[in-house]
């Protein structure tokens, strides 16, 4: 097994960053789903006011999964991270990457004093779901998600 390290993204990442969102788009069967960018990605992580925070694993110099994560609030609770993904290349699945992503999340938000971690799975994600059971998460059944899309957004008049 190669040596595997998690390190904080930068910059210089994110054409791979982008490459694992595809491959997590095609996995989830919705490739035509991703509309973000690299100058999107670059804006909003590594611009002026960045609002995601990223965390990578690399070997040989090459991208192989990523964590992607950003502060929210709990009116009840306080200060909280949201993790919106972890991505680990197919060819690299099943070598503990993923959980050395989730731990050094975990270890994000310990270190930032998160009262939360939250994050989200599709109830067809088996594999998911039997990864994040060994963290003996509380699955949410009582909450709808909801969401406006780009058009809905754009298309709103008070």
């Amino acid at each position: 097994m190669e040596s595997t390290t998690i390190r904080k993204g930068k910059k210089a990442d994110l054409p791979e960053v982008l490459e694992l969102i595809k491959e997590l788009a095609v996995f989830e069967k919705a490739p035509d789903e991703v509309t973000n960018t690299l100058d999107n990605l670059e804006r909003d992580g590594f611009g002026h006011k960045p609002v995601f925070e990223l965390l990578v694993a690399e070997e040989k110099g090459k991208l192989v999964g990523m964590a992607i994560y950003f502060i929210k609030y709990s009116t009840w609770k306080g200060k909280g991270i949201y993790l919106e993904d972890i991505i680990v290349k197919e060819s690299h699945r099943l070598r503990g990457i993923g959980k050395m992503l989730f731990n050094a999340v975990i270890a994000e938000a310990k270190a930032f004093g998160a009262k939360q971690l939250h994050w989200q799975v599709l109830d067809w994600n088996t594999p998911a779901i039997r990864f994040y059971d060994q963290y003996k998460p509380s699955f949410d059944k009582g909450w709808v998600n909801c969401k406006m899309n780009e058009t809905q957004l754009s298309d709103f008049q008070s």
